[in-house]
């Protein structure tokens, strides 16, 4: 099957250019000023017009939890209707976090029971990063063996929580992470911190939303950042990836190491972080939407967080979706902030809120919004160039973008299984038309047009940054 995309603004991480794109057999063929429909190659094709339009790859969003327990809530958003979100707001691959499996157990437990609940359910095509909980020989034995024959070529780790790393465990996992081409991504939040104002404010009765942000303050993920990245070091440069960074002092620390010329780390952000603040935690019931972790931050934050974009200081900006109902499951907080499940959705929103508040205001460049939601994702994901750019012989997912339709964000025009968008009632410049996987519309005219389990798993290959 041919199709041919015609007189769009073709934008890829380093170029705009208007052209042609043509697609053959799920990949695309030849990108030019001009395809001739009488060319041979082009003899037979569907066309679709694409004039006044925006046209970049598919999104690639590296952070999603979809289906994720967390022993107290289950995220709502299963692989099916997590994924169909995520068509419908450009993303055409998503690598997903799997959750703490049961104690002591393989990271192979979890391998499996995530290809149980993602295989013939995805919408889009999918990754899985691993998760490391305890380490042992046999840990990291399994953990080389599960990225030599599934391809899961990163895991992650978490530095607070239950099924936290100490820096004896993260140092030998990041020895053999090095040894093995392995990226390690980690939640960067010092515990003692966490754990001391979380403790303290329940004893204390400080259990309101408001109080949620000074329990996980920035020195927490500040120092968790430099010693992470100090640990990397030590071991010889182990590959490294600071997920969900969310303060100014946390990016200070990831300035100060790439200053030093380091080239195997790498730090994302969220949307959440560039465009939300604490002050939604005055309300008790609109800051349980917020609840998260890290948690939102303040202007000043937010105003470093777009800088470090804007000098292409970071590496990607993924979502961390993981939605919990606003009416059931974030109530489980409403008297005690601590009890609440601890997440939002953000993975249909992403696309549209950087093109509208990032693009179109000036902060980034249409360019770089395809680095940072496209092309760096898929590079360190190990998936680059098959996904996330726009070049022959990669996979033909892509998103025709409609830049100068104006709309509001509403829950109610979002696709996820969940209740509520952070973002509600905002403003927004630019909206997602048409979405091909594969040369296959998915998405058109904000109707999902897929099928189930379509997406395809995805064995990815090693990460830039290792």
């Amino acid at each position: 099957m041919r199709t041919l995309i015609r007189s769009g603004l073709i934008v890829t991480d380093e170029v705009i250019s208007p052209g042609d794109i043509l697609i053959e057999d799920g990949r695309i063929v030849k990108i030019s000023k001009f395809i001739d429909r009488q060319d041979p190659e082009a003899e037979g094709a569907e066309m679709i017009r694409a004039v006044g339009r925006i046209v970049m790859p598919g999104a690639v969003d590296i952070h999603t939890h979809m289906d994720l327990d967390v022993g107290i809530a289950r995220a709502c958003d299963d692989f099916y209707t997590g994924t169909v979100a995520a068509a419908c707001g450009g993303t055409t691959t998503i690598v997903d976090h799997m959750a703490f499996g049961p104690k002591g157990c393989s990271p192979w437990h979890q391998v499996k029971e995530y290809h149980r609940l993602a295989d013939g359910n995805a919408v889009v095509d999918y990754g899985f990063h691993g998760v490391l909980q305890h380490v042992d020989d046999e840990v990291l034995d399994d953990m080389a063996q599960i990225a030599k024959e599934e391809g899961i070529t990163s895991f992650k780790a978490y530095m607070t929580y239950d099924g936290r790393l100490d820096d004896l465990d993260l140092m030998k996992v990041l020895e053999r992470a090095a040894k093995e081409k392995i990226l390690i991504a980690v939640h960067c939040e010092n515990h003692g911190i966490v754990t001391c104002f979380r403790e303290r404010f329940v004893r204390e009765g400080k259990t309101q939303t408001r109080w949620h942000p000074v329990s996980r303050p920035a020195e927490a993920e500040a120092e968790a950042v430099n010693r992470l990245l100090y640990l990397a070091q030590a071991v010889g440069e182990a590959p490294v990836y600071v997920v969900h960074l969310s303060t100014k002092k946390g990016l200070e620390e990831i300035r100060k190491a790439k200053a030093t010329g380091r080239k195997h780390m790498g730090a994302e952000t969220c949307p959440q972080y560039l465009l939300l603040d604490e002050k939604l935690y005055d309300d008790p019931q609109e800051g349980l939407k917020a609840i998260m972790a890290p948690p939102l931050r303040r202007q000043e934050d937010r105003d470093a967080l777009w800088a470090a974009l804007k000098e292409n200081e970071l590496d990607t900006v993924a979502t961390d979706h993981c939605p919990f109902t606003f009416a059931k499951q974030k109530q489980q907080g409403a008297e005690d902030f601590t009890k609440c499940p601890s997440g939002a959705p953000g993975v249909e929103e992403r696309l549209t809120l950087l093109y509208s508040e990032g693009v179109k205001k000036g902060r980034i460049t249409l360019p770089q919004l395809v680095k940072y939601a496209c092309t760096n994702p898929a590079r360190v994901a190990g998936l680059y160039p098959r996904k996330g750019t726009i070049e022959a012989g990669a996979d033909a997912d892509l998103v025709i973008l409609n830049p100068e339709k104006e709309w509001t964000l509403t829950a109610q025009k979002m696709h996820s299984a969940v209740d509520y968008t952070c973002y509600e009632g905002m403003k927004i410049k630019g909206a997602v038309e048409r979405v091909m996987l594969r040369g296959k519309t998915i998405v058109l005219n904000g109707e999902f047009t897929g099928v189930r389990g379509d997406g395809q798993y995805l064995h990815r290959g090693t990460s830039s940054l290792a």
